[in-house]
């Protein structure tokens, strides 16, 4: 068996580019720069009072929304998916709940045996339309992984096809990636970049003021670019029911 990975310290910050590359039925490319937490579900930071409104990490935001913390809401999604972690450790990567508001699309958890060895990684998906959907992902020793897309993000896209993802636990860099797979081709992927910063209250302050209220921003600028979008001629395709999954209601 070989040596489990050195864990990654926590909490952390990581101010990152993200980008979007389309490629069907129409070319378009945007960026636009963020930054994210790294953390322990079972420990979140603490901020001093004055600056919690910068950062909160509630468990109505995560999973089913009833669950009393976020590992809670994990730790009964993964028994629904029959997986027992038995206490190990698990990193987090998302958005924080900025001045009462926030939405991630993506959060990330690396889920660890008590031994270390990384069991499995869960890939939190958030739309515009308040739904949310998990991807369980058993990454290779690559750090790649493979699943039938399920849920509707994109209104250009339908529910078909799959992501390939490569999804390395962050260290001193953020390096992911998520290709969305149709027959025929690749028409869209999704990068972040970032490097680490320690999570220390000069660190926060810095980035909340180069990225004033962030996930407000995120969730508005993928309003307008798919406003633009639009305008521009691509066809919406329409929205199916999503059955929600067990843990995740």
């Amino acid at each position: 068996m070989s040596a489990a990975p050195a864990p990654a310290a926590v909490p952390a910050l990581y101010a990152c580019r993200i980008g979007h590359v389309r490629t069907a039925p129409r070319r378009y490319a945007l960026s636009h720069r963020t930054y994210m937490w790294l953390i322990d579900p079972d420990h979140p930071p603490r901020l001093p009072r004055v600056l919690r409104p910068l950062a909160r990490f509630d468990s109505r935001d995560h999973f089913g929304g009833s669950s009393p913390t976020i590992r809670a809401g994990l730790d009964t999604f993964l028994a629904a998916e029959g997986i027992e972690l038995a206490g190990g450790r698990v990193t987090m990567l998302a958005h924080a709940r900025v001045l009462g508001y926030v939405f991630n699309p993506l959060t990330l958890y690396w889920c660890h045996g008590p031994g270390g060895e990384l069991r499995c990684v869960v890939a939190e998906v958030h739309n515009t339309y308040g739904e949310r959907h998990c991807y369980l992902l058993r990454p290779g020793a690559d750090d790649r992984a493979e699943v039938v897309k399920e849920l509707y993000v994109s209104p250009f896209f339908p529910v078909d096809g799959g992501y390939s993802m490569r999804l390395p636990e962050p260290g001193e860099h953020l390096n992911l990636t998520v290709h969305l797979n149709r027959s025929g081709g690749r028409p869209f992927t999704a990068t972040v970049r970032g490097d680490r910063r320690p999570a220390t209250v000069p660190a926060l302050l810095r980035l909340a003021v180069r990225h004033p209220w962030s996930t407000a921003v995120v969730s508005a600028a993928i309003r307008f670019h798919g406003i633009r979008l639009y305008l521009r001629g691509l066809p919406v395709r329409p929205r199916p029911h999503h059955r929600a999954q067990e843990g995740v209601k």
